[in-house]
């Protein structure tokens, strides 16, 4: 995780587990940026996204608090499975915990949402 910090250590604690627990469930990367961003926030974003070691199949969720400000930017390969709708709905979710106060919870339920909309469905095999 990346951070612009200000966390505790429980609570930074709280937030990597969420990324483990979301990188497990859907096999792709998690990265949270929380922090002043310098400039227009999509190409901030964007670029910071790139500079991840697997990109394409990689999910930023950026976040500066006191400009109040959130982007997620989702890796090409991510995308195949992680829909913009499902992005949407997890941002208003991290926006609406953020409105009240709650940044981490915020950050813990939008990588939660992301991870459960990215997820592979089972397939269920009969054996003959």
């Amino acid at each position: 995780m990346a951070s612009g910090d200000g966390f505790s250590a429980d609570q930074r604690y709280e937030i990597d587990r969420a990324i483990r627990a979301a990188e497990t469930l859907c096999r792709y990367e998690f990265s949270v940026f929380v922090g002043p961003i310098t400039g227009d926030p999509a190409p901030f974003a964007q670029r910071l996204h790139a500079t991840l070691i697997a990109p394409a199949r990689s999910v930023l969720i950026l976040v500066d608090p006191a400009a109040r400000l959130l982007e997620v930017v989702t890796g090409a390969v991510v995308r195949r499975d992680l829909h913009d709708d499902a992005v949407r709905l997890a941002a208003v979710a991290m926006e609406s915990a953020f409105s009240e106060g709650d940044l981490v919870g915020g950050i813990i339920r939008g990588v939660n949402q992301l991870a459960d909309a990215a997820r592979k469905p089972q397939t269920l095999h009969a054996s003959s």
